[in-house]
């Protein structure tokens, strides 16, 4: 986190982003039944992309740490919260609980989905370049000095 250009509350909403992230990945392998209940039965090796899901959401959340990537991996991770979001729209229409849970009321399944987008705001707003009036986008040294060359 040595970008000093950062806000404070960014930094912060980074640090809590990074750790609720690594905490969901590890959800992935403490719950994995229940996470595999959210895909379809259609899908084939539910249960292996639950577990590939659980360690790309660790690999991202550290990823989060190294400033040169940090905005590119805020993209990836918006990116990829749309890919999943499938998942959560099939448990609300399927009345399938949350992770962890027997069972869940109806109305719980779909205020859940509000959730998804709040995510995505707030890692492409933790990650978001700082901008300077007087100069534009701040880039790290490593991107300015790739960026000359």
């Amino acid at each position: 986190m040595s970008n000093s250009s950062a806000s404070l509350p960014r930094k912060f909403g980074l640090i809590v982003f990074s750790f609720v992230f690594i905490a969901a990945g590890i959800y992935h392998f403490t719950e994995a039944e229940g996470f595999t209940a959210m895909l379809p039965d259609f899908i084939p090796w539910r249960a292996a992309i639950i577990y590939l899901t659980g360690v790309i959401e660790g690999i991202l959340a550290i990823f989060l740490f190294i400033p040169s990537i940090r905005h590119k991996t805020g993209v990836v991770i918006a990116w990829y919260l749309v890919l999943i979001f499938p998942a959560n729209i099939y448990a609300a229409f399927a009345s399938i609980p949350a992770p962890g849970f027997e069972s869940s009321p109806p109305w719980a399944l779909w205020v859940r989905l509000i959730f998804q987008p709040l995510l995505i705001c707030w890692i492409l707003w933790a990650t978001k370049l700082p901008y300077r009036a007087n100069n534009g986008y701040v880039l790290s040294n490593d991107l300015q000095n790739k960026l000359k060359h």
